[in-house]
């Protein structure tokens, strides 16, 4: 545990997450086992960036030969620019997709041929091979948000590639003023972004009694610079996850 997590084990009653509702999720059985209410709501949210905004950057996406694709965000907002401006991709435009559910969803967008698609894992370090062989004869465009691909471009940068990042869509923080008057005994962030949407809501936000619950080392470091208290933090070497995080908390201050 993090010299800075602080025990403090009040009786918990309501917890809210600051991600959008899932489908199914962990948060539920913690909910009904523990007789607890579980909020979800998302801090932040993407926006795209508008067809105007984006022409002043004199970017012409049909006239890239090679995109590199990072999320489903990604892909959405390129096609979305793609047709506002009226333009058409070409039949041979190589993607490269940084994972495999990135390279399926690209399949709404286009007619899916192996030859033009190349599929990592995780890293861009697994698109090597690929990216390499085409290096000498493509540039490549990098669609992008606000908050940039810094483990891309460093990458890209170091070994020479032809690029340009194209900012087409931007992560803002959402409104939160329907929950000026309500109350939870944890709040859990997953980013140091849910942090500055929190103040952007509630400049004059005091934590008192409310405990927080951290997601990582990013996040962490957001709330020691706000001057919080974190109360229970995750991952750890035997904890995996937020939910076993939260339960792990609670088999103290519910017992």
């Amino acid at each position: 545990m993090p010299a800075n997590v602080l025990e403090s084990h009040k009786k918990v009653e309501s917890i809210l997450i600051s991600q959008p509702k899932p489908e199914r999720s962990p948060y539920f059985d913690l909910g009904v086992k523990w007789g607890l209410q579980i909020d979800f709501r998302s801090f932040i949210h993407v926006e795209g960036v508008s067809n105007k905004e984006f022409r002043r950057a004199r970017i012409r996406p049909d006239e890239w030969p090679a995109v590199i694709f990072t999320s489903k965000n990604s892909i959405d907002h390129f096609f979305r620019l793609v047709e506002e401006m009226r333009m058409k991709m070409s039949g041979e435009t190589r993607y490269f997709c940084l994972t495999e559910a990135v390279a399926n969803y690209l399949q709404k967008f286009i007619t899916y041929r192996k030859r033009k698609v190349f599929v990592g894992k995780r890293y861009i370090e697994d698109l090597k091979t690929p990216l390499n062989k085409y290096k000498s004869d493509l540039k490549f465009l990098l669609p992008c948000s606000n908050l940039g691909s810094k483990s891309i471009t460093q990458y890209l940068t170091k070994n020479e590639f032809d690029w340009q990042e194209a900012m087409m869509y931007r992560t803002v923080s959402s409104d939160l003023s329907d929950l000026s008057d309500v109350t939870y005994d944890i709040l859990v962030f997953f980013s140091p972004l849910g942090i500055t949407s929190l103040y952007e809501n509630f400049p004059d936000f005091k934590q008192n009694e409310t405990r927080i619950a951290v997601w990582g080392e990013s996040t962490k470091k957001a709330v020691e610079d706000r001057g919080l208290n974190i109360n229970i933090y995750a991952p750890t070497a035997k904890v995996k996850s937020m939910a076993m995080a939260i339960e792990n908390y609670l088999k103290q201050s519910n017992k």
